[in-house]
């Protein structure tokens, strides 16, 4: 299956990179695309919280699938996507310096038939794009 990983450090302490990463429609106005909470998610976990993310009515919906405060995020594509297996896993690190080291992967399946290489280059460049949305959310 496709996959691609980003790795970057943000200057800025872990709690508050996490929650933009978690809290996704925080980080819309810094983005190409609109970010809208659809369903919340469960008030402890906040597992299973649905966002969409696109432009007008045609968006793709992400859920949440796995939350570890302050450590980890998981998300899949349920809607809106051509494929058959999206996943995203985020992780969270302090660096000595007093950041946050963010490892960001996306797998995908699509269902219809793209060159891997194709679809490598750009779940690294969705993830850029998110990156990026987080570095202008912090300053």
């Amino acid at each position: 299956m496709p996959r691609s990983t980003v790795e970057t450090v943000f200057d800025a302490p872990r709690d508050i990179v996490y929650r933009l990463f978690t809290e996704r429609e925080s980080v819309s106005p810094h983005l190409p695309v609109t970010v809208k909470l659809v369903k919340a998610g469960d008030p402890a976990t906040g597992v299973g919280a649905q966002y969409a993310l696109g432009l007008g009515k045609v968006a793709i919906t992400e859920e949440t699938t796995a939350l570890v405060p302050g450590e980890r995020m998981e998300y899949k594509i349920v809607k809106g996507a051509p494929v058959k297996r999206h996943v995203g896993i985020i992780t969270f690190a302090d660096t000595t310096a007093g950041g946050t080291r963010v490892v960001y992967t996306m797998e995908s399946e699509p269902s219809l038939p793209v060159p891997a290489p194709v679809l490598e280059f750009g779940l690294r460049q969705l993830i850029n794009q998110f990156l990026g949305g987080v570095r202008k959310a912090l300053k």
